[in-house]
């Protein structure tokens, strides 16, 4: 067994403290509990053990990543354990503690200049195109977290593991993620966007809404709209 082992089945604890009277039960999953104290982990073992089973990582190989630093300190976490060579593009608009990280865990660090410590548009363009020509060499592998689906599947355990934690019963869900197809009356909302949408839960097949197969509504709403209408929402789906 080795620390890859202590990636996920994380806790998933309820908050009764510091939520409104009469709201929904709202429990919270603790990823800090991974090993880099990060959700990041899932992804990085998912990425790195993907391209070893399809060939396109070999032993010895140089692994090569574009990160601001949670990305960066997980994927320094996998390459140390499996004893692979890691190459970070980074830059000067990150924390010094995330660069420390990621060099304490045996990252090399290659750094952009920003334009005043700020993340621009340039700047991550710039990055990129460090860690395309990085990639370039012989026996490197880039991840390329943008545009990696492989990074999708370490996220199925979370889904997984907050369905069983709640043995089903949830109603909402803050900050997209993947579970099973079960009840048609469970909503997802995200932080990360103004626009409403629909996505069907992955493998399910399709159907009426009603069933328990099928499309599920997805809303997601904007991290500065009112917390408190937030709450009321959560509240009213659980009922």
């Amino acid at each position: 067994m080795d620390i890859l082992s202590a990636i996920g089945n994380t806790s998933l604890v309820q908050l009764r403290k510091v939520v409104p009277r009469n709201c929904a039960d709202i429990f919270v999953k603790l990823e800090w509990e991974n090993p880099s104290g990060s959700v990041k982990d899932r992804m990085a073992q998912a990425v790195i053990s993907r391209a070893e089973e399809d060939g396109r990582l070999q032993p010895r190989d140089t692994v090569v990543e574009y990160t601001g630093g949670s990305t960066g300190t997980s994927l320094a976490l996998v390459c140390a354990t499996k004893g692979y060579r890691l190459q970070i593009v980074s830059s000067d608009a990150s924390s010094q503690q995330k660069l420390d990280h990621m060099a304490a865990l045996g990252a090399e660090l290659t750094l952009v200049p920003s334009e005043g410590g700020r993340t621009t548009k340039k700047l991550i363009l710039d990055m990129i195109e460090a860690a395309r020509k990085l990639s370039r060499k012989p026996h490197t592998y880039w991840t390329d977290q943008l545009n990696n689906h492989d990074s999708i599947a370490g996220y199925y355990s979370l889904g997984e593991e907050i369905w069983s934690q709640t043995s089903g019963r949830i109603n909402a869900f803050v900050l997209a993620t993947f579970l099973r197809s079960g009840t048609p009356r469970t909503w997802i909302k995200s932080c990360r966007s103004k626009q409403t949408t629909r996505r069907r839960w992955p493998g399910a097949s399709r159907g009426r809404r009603g069933s328990s197969q099928g499309r599920l509504p997805v809303q997601t709403f904007s991290p500065r709209s009112r917390s408190r209408r937030g709450w009321g929402e959560m509240t009213r789906w659980s009922r």
